[in-house]
């Protein structure tokens, strides 16, 4: 079984040789992707992303569980109702690495996406919307673990 920071290092060495290779516009995506997955806090996650200062919206909804009984699986969605959303991310405040998802959207893409992640304690969640005006809008949730997912 492979550790998440495993597979997040092979696939930034795989954006890398297709970066090389011709098959990606920059080879700077490969570096966002790390230093955000990387990242400890919300702040910090979406200043690696570009954004500015996240302010909390109610154009942003947040949908998950009260109680997770399995941290290992945990279904989480978020979406955002506002025209312009260039991005949009999970974050998990007590996870090792907070990004948990990153999504891009464009103008043929809705805003709302829905996946499940790895919580390894009761946790605030966050799911935060990247405008194309460079606004960083947000929601929170705090998610309560009965079982940890993270450390075993």
């Amino acid at each position: 079984m492979q550790t998440r920071r495993e597979v997040l290092s092979r696939s930034a060495a795989l954006a890398g040789l297709m970066a090389g290779a011709g098959l990606l516009p920059q080879a700077a995506q490969a570096a966002w992707a790390q230093a955000a997955f990387e990242a400890k806090t919300m702040a910090d996650a979406v200043k690696a992303l570009g954004g500015g200062a996240p302010t909390e919206s109610k154009d942003v909804t947040l949908t998950g569980p009260d109680i997770a009984e399995n941290g290992a699986v945990v279904p989480l969605g978020c979406a955002c109702a506002v025209a312009g959303v260039k991005r949009m991310l999970l974050l998990v405040e007590k996870n090792p690495n907070a990004l948990a998802a990153a999504f891009d959207v464009s103008d043929a893409v809705e805003a709302s996406f829905s996946t499940r992640v790895k919580m390894g304690q009761s946790s605030n969640v966050y799911a935060v919307a990247m405008m194309g005006d460079g606004k960083v809008l947000f929601a929170q949730k705090e998610v309560k673990v009965t079982l940890g997912g993270c450390g075993g």
